[in-house]
């Protein structure tokens, strides 16, 4: 079995449903880090709809900044991170230093006990962004995928909600 599996996709790829489908065949307990924060209704609704969709077998660790310490304090349960585009978002709009702050992040999942399951967006097929920080943003990112995908022993490209997979 996989310590750690990474589920990349565009949005609406159905990358979250296989994560959690994935980490529920694990040997609980199961903890569910969510770095969504709710900054208006719609995000509200959307972070409402997805607590209604695990059931009393999940534990949230609600972590938009402090991903590192999340990992930590869930210890050796099956994990599932969703997401760490919105994370890395968190993170550069907060103006923290992304390169510390993902040093941080690959540490702690280096060295942690526990089955752990990425979820994040695969966000370099698109468009190039009008702007510095869009630009800036999705090179930061395609990064962090490429070193999540190298820590993981399982990684699934998801699209139209199915699995490819393209390790492990």
């Amino acid at each position: 079995m996989e310590r750690m599996s990474l589920f990349l996709g565009g949005a609406r790829s159905g990358k979250s449903r296989l994560a959690l489908a994935s980490a529920e065949a694990l040997p609980g307990p199961h903890i569910f880090v969510a770095t969504a924060q709710p900054f208006d209704y719609e995000m509200r609704e959307r972070i409402d709809k997805h607590r209604q969709e695990r059931d009393d077998r999940w534990r949230t660790i609600e972590a938009p900044l402090e991903l590192a310490s999340a990992v930590k304090e869930a210890g050796c349960s099956s994990v599932v991170i969703d997401c760490c585009t919105l994370w890395l978002s968190n993170v550069m709009l907060a103006e923290r230093d992304v390169g510390d702050e993902v040093k941080k992040l690959l540490s702690v999942l280096q060295s942690s006990s526990g089955k752990i399951v990425l979820v994040s967006n695969e966000v370099g097929s698109g468009i190039v962004p009008d702007n510095k920080l869009g630009r800036d943003f999705r090179d930061e990112q395609g990064r962090l995928n490429q070193k999540l995908a190298a820590l993981s022993d399982r990684v699934d490209l998801v699209v139209a909600g199915l699995p490819l997979r393209i390790k492990g």
